[in-house]
């Protein structure tokens, strides 16, 4: 068994769909109740290829069929304002997790992000969801604040926590001189 990080192309685009709607199913890592439609799906994934934003994809090679089974995209805010950031997103199906393949995913967008001059990649992360918080911390992720009630399913709650990374001179900040805004 092998794997490869590669760009997403348009020929990843039903592995890439594939590859979100197992992890949608799970009903525990992302914010969807549903995998998103192949028009949603075609249209995220153009964006990303046509802004050179960083969308990479994770393949597995099984015997030399090559199959996506994870992703990690840093995508932009839809303001101009916000030109600067990026948001990240990430997931790979549960049969390939633990193999410190989501740290490789990261390390190569995060690299990707600050080559494209973002200075600020941020994003939001279930408050159980222990094991990701963990891994976004040793990148550098801090965290920022608390969304209460942010997502409800199936009549359940969960609260939210915005991190960030900033690409500063010392790829990061004081969180302590933000605690009383």
């Amino acid at each position: 068994m092998s794997y490869e990080i590669s760009s997403i192309t348009v020929a990843h685009l039903q592995g890439f769909a594939a590859a979100v709607a197992s992890v949608v199913r799970e009903q525990i890592y992302l914010s969807f109740n549903e995998p998103p439609s192949a028009e949603m799906t075609r249209d995220f994934v153009l964006r990303n290829i046509n802004g050179h934003w960083p969308h990479y994809v994770l393949l597995h090679d099984n015997g030399g069929e090559k199959t996506v089974i994870g992703w990690c995209d840093i995508t932009p805010l839809e303001r101009s304002i916000y030109a600067h950031v990026g948001v990240l997103g990430i997931g790979i199906i549960e049969a390939h997790r633990d193999k410190q393949l989501g740290k490789r995913l990261i390390q190569t967008a995060l690299a990707a992000a600050k080559k494209k001059g973002l200075s600020r990649v941020q994003l939001t992360v279930r408050q159980h969801n222990y094991r990701a918080i963990r891994l976004y911390e040793q990148f550098g992720f801090v965290k920022e604040g608390l969304h209460v009630n942010a997502e409800k399913r199936d009549g359940q709650f969960e609260n939210l926590i915005s991190m960030a990374l900033l690409y500063t001179e010392n790829n990061g900040y004081d969180i302590m001189e933000h605690s009383n805004d």
